[in-house]
């Protein structure tokens, strides 16, 4: 699935230069689960954002089903986040004016697929993240980890076969945090995706079968729980 190769991301913060990525290679397969740990400011979010093709690196390659998505052009890579690739964030970005069917139904827009087709598709999603029921409220009528929940459906209502989930349980509690765990896990598993989640919680990062560690722009790779 990813093959990432000597991959650099520099960029300049007033007068100083910022190494977020140094020479990262890695490889993750197809269906694979792993986190990505590492302190604030260690090149955590930087690799989640090259991986999803939100950023471009200043060197090396990003190769997603033999796609370099380092060197593909812009409407590739809106081609690329809008068919196979889903995010989910610690802040949820839901559309406060919009119910939760309508905040799933923008991931559909882009793809061109129907207005009915659309509700239907985001009816499923959000049924399948145990919120069918609640389909018609706004995110401020919505606890954290219902908003989280919609956010995660949004996701995956395009049927990407790549999830990136970036600190998806930092604004949680941790029975909600457990919740939201066991519920991506649950749709990693039945859905065959390749889930990589980014998250500074050692409990989280802890039920993941491979886990690597950023600082300082460099990769590590963990053994053991």
């Amino acid at each position: 699935m990813y093959q990432i190769e000597n991959v650099s991301k520099t960029y300049t913060q007033g007068k100083r230069t910022v190494h977020a990525l140094r020479d990262v290679s890695l490889r993750i397969a197809d269906g694979e689960l792993l986190s990505v740990q590492g302190p604030t400011g260690g090149g955590k979010s930087t690799l989640l954002q090259a991986l999803g093709g939100l950023d471009r690196p200043t060197s090396g390659s990003i190769m997603l089903d033999g796609k370099d998505l380092a060197t593909m052009n812009d409407a590739g890579l809106t081609r690329v986040r809008a068919e196979t690739v889903g995010f989910v964030f610690q802040n949820f970005n839901l559309i406060p004016t919009l119910t939760a069917q309508e905040n799933v139904e923008t991931a559909l827009v882009p793809m061109g697929v129907t207005k009915a087709d659309r509700a239907r598709r985001a009816l499923e999603a959000l049924e399948s993240v145990g919120l069918g029921e609640r389909a018609d409220h706004l995110p401020g009528e919505l606890s954290g980890g219902q908003q989280q929940r919609v956010a995660i459906a949004r996701a995956l209502v395009k049927n990407p076969t790549v999830l990136l989930a970036d600190e998806p349980t930092g604004n949680l509690d941790e029975e909600t945090r457990d919740e939201i765990i066991d519920l991506l896990e649950g749709l990693w598993k039945e859905q065959g995706l390749t889930l990589v989640m980014v998250t500074h919680d050692s409990a989280v990062a802890a039920r993941t079968p491979r886990r690597i560690r950023i600082a300082k722009g460099r990769l590590k790779e963990l053994t053991g729980s």
